[in-house]
């Protein structure tokens, strides 16, 4: 893992509210679903470098309360439906990688997150303001987790 300064960027997309406890019933899960829905209803412009995302924001508390959850990309060529915009801000966020099957890879990075944010130190440093997924590749995963500035 590392951290990095991003700049500020827009994604497209389709959200919904969930929280952890809920996705991880496969009969309660919302986000496999969304995800689903975006790939079935926008295009993507991957040849021109487009990438998809997943985003974590408006967040209730804490990892284990509610948040929104948006799929989506940073540039889309058509739409069948109507898209949201969610803004990552500019700042300091920390990186972990994955690499393997989706989603069994997007779970384990996110069992990484989660178990470095247990330190009560480590915890203090995360925002809780726009968290994201970044798919590199069809199996390549970056988890972006913002940071206090």
């Amino acid at each position: 893992m590392q951290t990095v300064s991003l700049e500020e960027k827009t994604i497209y997309g389709l959200s919904t509210r969930t929280n952890n406890r809920d996705e991880l019933n496969p009969k309660k899960g919302k986000i496999g679903k969304l995800h689903h829905n975006f790939d079935a209803n926008v295009t993507v412009n991957y040849q021109e470098g487009a990438r998809v995302y997943a985003l974590y924001y408006d967040f209730a508390s804490d990892m284990h309360g509610d948040y929104s959850v948006l799929a989506g990309a940073d540039a889309v060529v058509s739409s069948k439906v109507d898209l949201e915009k969610v803004i990552i801000p500019a700042g300091k966020y920390m990186v972990f990688k994955g690499q393997g099957k989706v989603p069994a890879v997007v779970f384990e990075t996110w069992q990484k997150v989660w178990s470095y944010f247990e330190d009560e130190r480590e915890a203090a440093r995360r925002a809780y303001s726009v968290d994201f997924e970044f798919y590199a590749g069809a199996e390549d995963i970056e988890i972006y987790i913002s940071l206090k500035e």
